[in-house]
């Protein structure tokens, strides 16, 4: 929601801006999930999908007036489930304020850092005994710090633990003593993580790769196709690609990992079938300590050739199991659009712990903790 909020913090106005900082059971959205209501009554973003809209809108307009941040739970209650509550079971809390040049004057450095795929990090006090110290924020580079909360002690607390939460990718509460003392209570930080976005290296550019860099970026995903074969590996092929390049596949991969380019977020996906280029590479991807994701195509007699070569060239069994062979889940998928889906299913399935079974034959919480 950053550039409707941008919109009205350039023009001078003042937005309600509604976070969502905590969840718990079947929450509908996770922390960070924004909703921002414009000067003109316009609204932007979602923080519930739908279950409690009317009433943060209501309160957005209120702290716009009042000038006031508010924290606001909301979840089901016998009395009032239909009003204000979330039909799916789960509570959420709210976080609302008035968001101005006056009172985020980062803003425009916090969008640029993000454009430019600098990790920062924002804590904003949500509860405080004090009252004038809540919606006082930090904002939190890697070596940089701009803002107070309102003390040093409580300044030097969070930021190291935003870091902390940065490096990671996650966004949170905090708590702490109402001076930021350790192991007490009193004052809550939420920090909204801004880390890069993830990276999605695919090899071989094939019509499914074309078809997967789609899907990569529908997720979020900054996307680069390799190949050797610069008849094949060019921008327009891929326009969905952050960026094409001509390289032996192995040796790209290598090149990134010594840059410090891959993370645990990174996915990597193998899609040449063919052995000269996705062996070499899976044996430099296998090997890296942190990846979030390795899958390789081919089919069932092509899997067995491929692990067969992969211990003949040293890999483990504790190596091998990191791989995702055949790529994909199990959906029937035909066409590369089909594949990509297949792909991008099974992914997000292991990062988050999903089973890739129907909802309709599971029991249990829908939403599942990473």
């Amino acid at each position: 929601m950053l550039d409707d909020l941008l919109a009205v913090w350039r023009a001078g106005g003042t937005a309600g801006v509604a976070t969502v900082v905590r969840t718990m059971r079947s929450a509908p959205r996770q922390p960070g999930a924004t909703m921002v209501v414009s000067p003109d009554g316009t609204v932007a973003g979602s923080v519930s999908g739908g279950c409690v809209e009317a009433a943060v809108y209501e309160l957005a307009n209120e702290v716009v007036s009042s000038g006031h941040p508010e924290l606001q739970r909301y979840g089901v209650s016998d009395d009032d489930a239909f009003a204000v509550g979330l039909t799916c079971g789960g509570i959420i809390d709210i976080f609302v304020e008035p968001t101005s040049r006056d009172t985020f004057p980062q803003l425009q450095a916090i969008a640029d850092d993000i454009a430019a795929h600098r990790p920062t990090a924002v804590a904003t006090v949500i509860a405080h005994p004090d009252q004038d110290r809540i919606g006082r924020r930090l904002v939190i580079g890697t070596d940089t710090v701009d803002g107070s909360l309102g003390s040093a002690r409580a300044d030097a607390a969070v930021t190291d633990d935003a870091r902390g939460l940065l490096a990671a990718g996650r966004t949170g509460v905090l708590a702490y003593g109402p001076d930021g003392q350790r192991q007490e209570s009193g004052m809550e930080v939420f920090v909204a993580s801004h880390a890069p976005a993830p990276r999605m290296l695919i090899f071989g550019a094939i019509d499914f790769a074309s078809a997967l860099t789609q899907q990569a970026a529908l997720l979020g995903y900054r996307v680069t196709v390799c190949d050797a074969r610069p008849v094949f590996a060019t921008p327009a092929r891929f326009p969905g690609a952050e960026e094409v390049v001509v390289m032996w596949p192995d040796r790209y991969l290598a090149e990134q990992a010594e840059q410090g380019a891959i993370d645990a977020r990174t996915a990597i996906c193998v899609l040449t079938h063919d052995p000269k280029f996705d062996v070499p590479v899976l044996q430099v991807a296998l090997r890296l300590p942190e990846v979030g994701y390795i899958g390789v195509m081919g089919s069932r007699r092509t899997h067995e050739d491929r692990m067969q070569r992969l211990r003949e060239a040293g890999l483990g069994d504790a190596e091998l199991s990191r791989l995702a062979s055949p790529i994909g889940l199990d959906l029937g998928a035909r066409t590369p659009e089909e594949t990509a889906v297949s792909i991008a299913a099974e992914i997000i399935a292991r990062r988050w712990g999903g089973g890739g079974r129907p909802l309709s034959g599971t029991d249990g919480r829908i939403h599942h903790e990473p």
